[in-house]
């Protein structure tokens, strides 16, 4: 989607007369995000255009098509402008993606030439701005298929149209360069002026290669789908068992028979924790990579997605694209990709719209009608007891029900095994039975399983010295709450309140956004990260990860009584359970069970208990008959 587009005539024509323009894409803005540009945004319009307009109209390239705020393919980023043309020598399509910056000084962040300081501008460093634009380059190669086979006809400029004296942009004029990123400014524009005339013809009309790109299908690219095959197919650590590579097998079988007969059909795979959903999903990626088949991985959650983008795109930054979230496909071609990986599927919601949606996506179409129509296989792999959120209803019969009601046929894949909790299905059982979640079966004693420790803890204090003591020898380790105690905003020091307060014990929760506090690593890391040891983490940022051992707190919104846990709805501070008039009493009592479902459901090699209720710490400790302190004392 493009905010705005002119030749490069008509809008130095219009600059020339006034800033109408603006005011149309302030409009414009409006209409299709449903919120108005920051103020900020306004003036760098006001600054930036009417010098990009004036230079091309310098250059002779009054015919280029401008596409401002261009926004790249299955994401929210936008370039600043992409000059869309034919090239000077061949006539083929040729595309300038334009990067405006105007910053009259600028200067490497502590040395690191990936990063920029501008003096003034507040925010903290940004990326440097060719890194940027190569970075917006590559996105588009590897999505717009059009450009498929044709690398060279993209070309990315960072231009710093304020900068008049070089001396105070040096260290930027340092960074590596090529095609698709340069680094132009004012004191180069002559430069600039002259690789515009390079790539784009100054005869030919810019209007039909601009609708070529904005019409392009997008999928991933072939040559990015090889990256990803080479660093996602043959990792030792996705390997298949049983129904796992059943799941996989029978997912290439349908992308054969949706190639061959034109069939579509919706696929779900079903397991509880640890049972290799991810390990499939991940699998699939790499395989029908290496098939050269469109595919995209998609979940509901940002600590999730990031992870995955960071583990498998760690030698290969382009991987890390391939990773999406589930309200991204709002706008995707029906059937436009082979196949769409929905991991996490529990966590899909009733609608992808959100205070961020553009107002001309705003409908009431289910979000599971989104994903099913993107791809000619979706793939949906899910917990029907992780759905922990208002909204969320991703459970096999509410997508088997949509799927019969688009009369496409349905497949369901079990996964009976486990892996998380040392393989124990006696454990995950018991968890069920103490969260009355198996039906017509209630609490019962722990009888013990070597593949399994589960001990109570005397204290908070007793609980994180317990996991110390096993970080010490070796293990990774976590401590999770409910989400009782409030979650305080970092303080103006920058470091973590300590809001989950227990007696004399307080530890902050995990940091809530994407950025480090001190030591503290961004949310998305938390349970991947050593240094998350230090916080508390909640359901939304241990979901969908494991380690060895796993401290959990039972908060005052699940208490013992009548020989049962009873949920307490007021002790609960979870802002997106608050309104009654969305969360049902009912609702909130199966909610906040598959919340402690997930906590303890974490660990690898052993679960640590500890309940700030004493009814309930009592109960737990009978239940489980081992605490920390007996074991200590016993060794």
């Amino acid at each position: 989607m493009t905010l705005i587009r002119r030749s490069a005539a008509s809008l130095a024509a219009e600059f020339a007369v006034g800033e109408s323009i603006v005011e149309q894409m302030v409009v414009q803005m409006l209409h299709r995000m449903g919120h108005p540009p920051a103020e900020s945004e306004i003036n760098s319009w006001r600054r930036s255009l009417p010098v990009l307009a004036r230079d091309l109209i310098e250059a002779g390239l009054g015919n280029v098509e401008v596409l401002i705020e261009h926004h790249l393919p299955l994401t929210s980023q936008r370039a600043d402008a992409v000059l869309a043309g034919a090239h000077p020598d061949t006539g083929a399509a040729s595309y300038v993606v334009v990067e405006l910056k105007q910053w009259s000084a600028a200067r490497r962040f502590e040395g690191n030439a990936d990063l920029v300081e501008v003096p003034g501008l507040p925010g903290g460093p940004r990326l440097h701005p060719v890194k940027q634009v190569r970075g917006y380059c590559q996105y588009i190669l590897d999505f717009t298929r059009f450009l498929e086979d044709q690398p060279d006809a993209l070309a990315g400029v960072a231009y710093l149209h304020n900068a008049t004296e070089p001396e105070l942009v040096a260290e930027l004029a340092s960074y590596p360069m090529d095609s698709h990123g340069r680094l132009f400014t004012s004191a180069t524009r002559g430069a600039l002026l002259g690789f515009l005339r390079q790539r784009l013809s100054p005869d030919a009309p810019g209007s039909p290669f601009a609708d070529a790109l904005i019409q392009s299908k997008v999928a991933p690219s072939v040559q990015l789908l090889k990256v990803a095959a080479d660093e996602v197919r043959d990792r030792e650590q996705f390997k298949l068992l049983g129904n796992q590579q059943l799941a996989v097998d029978l997912v290439l079988h349908e992308v054969e028979q949706a190639r061959r007969s034109d069939r579509k059909r919706v696929i779900v795979v079903t397991g509880g924790p640890g049972s290799g959903k991810s390990v499939i999903a991940l699998s699939l990626l790499g395989e029908l990579a290496r098939q050269g088949r469109s595919v995209l991985h998609a979940t509901g959650s940002r600590s999730f997605t990031q992870t995955l983008r960071q583990v498998a795109g760690r030698r290969a930054p382009r991987v890390k694209s391939l990773f999406k979230y589930f309200n991204q496909f709002m706008a995707a071609e029906k059937n436009g990709l082979d196949v769409l990986i929905l991991d996490e599927a529990h966590r899909i919601r009733q609608t992808s719209v959100d205070r961020y949606t553009r107002a001309e996506l705003r409908t009431d179409r289910p979000q599971v009608d989104e994903l099913i129509s993107a791809a000619r296989v979706p793939v949906f792999l899910l917990d029907e007891h992780q759905v922990v959120r208002p909204g969320e209803m991703g459970s096999l019969e509410q997508i088997r029900a949509h799927t019969e009601s688009l009369g496409l046929d349905l497949l369901a894949v079990p996964l009976p095994s486990q892996f998380r909790c040392g393989g124990s299905e006696e454990y995950v059982h018991w968890v069920h039975r103490l969260l009355g979640l198996a039906e017509n079966e209630g609490p019962t004693d722990w009888d013990g399983d070597p593949q399994m420790e589960l001990l109570v803890a005397d204290s908070p204090e007793h609980l994180e010295a317990f996991l110390s003591q096993k970080r010490d020898e070796g293990y990774s380790a976590r401590i999770s709450a409910g989400y009782c105690w409030s979650w305080s905003d970092p303080t103006p020091e920058g470091t973590l309140a300590p809001d989950v307060r227990i007696g004399g014990w307080a530890r902050p929760w995990n940091v809530k956004g994407d950025r480090r506090v001190g030591d503290a690593p961004p949310a998305p890391l938390w349970a991947t990260d050593d240094a998350g040891f230090g916080q508390v983490g909640c359901v939304y940022t241990a979901q969908g990860f494991e380690y060895d051992w796993s401290g959990v707190i039972i908060g005052p919104d699940l208490v013992w009584r009548d020989n049962r846990l009873t949920s307490i709805r007021s002790a609960n501070k979870d802002p997106d359970f608050a309104p009654r008039r969305r969360v049902s009493d009912q609702d909130f009592d199966r909610l906040v069970r598959n919340v402690y479902k997930v906590l303890l459901t974490r660990g690898m090699v052993g679960t640590v208990l500890y309940s700030t209720d004493y009814d309930t710490q009592q109960a737990l400790k009978a239940l489980v008959g081992r605490t920390t302190s007996s074991l200590s004392a016993s060794s």
